[in-house]
């Protein structure tokens, strides 16, 4: 009997490695898309309760919400996308006037 530890991955066929490789991918990204809902949510949360103190603080809540809206986009809608990016170039020559 020996005190190191066996690695049962390398007594496996080629096939199963490839399954365990995938279901412990899988697992890990449902993980993440878990944990970036929930700071997602908070964020929301966060943004929905506390008052923009300025106006580029409420262009910040704006930009997310374009950004939410832009993505919904479906890719041949090109005249929306161009949209949102011009009012995205509006709030950096905005912010840099201030």
């Amino acid at each position: 009997m020996t005190d190191k530890p066996v690695e049962l991955d390398k007594h496996r066929g080629l096939a199963a490695q490839k399954a365990t490789d995938l279901r412990r991918a899988l697992a890990e990204v449902e993980t993440n898309v878990r944990e970036l809902r929930e700071r997602e949510a908070a964020l929301e949360e966060r943004l929905m309760t506390v008052p923009a103190a300025s106006w580029p603080e409420a262009a910040t809540k704006a930009r997310y919400l374009l950004n939410l809206y832009a993505a919904s986009l479906p890719a041949e809608d090109t005249r929306h996308r161009a949209l949102v990016s011009a009012l995205f170039d509006d709030f950096a020559r905005l912010n840099d006037e201030s």
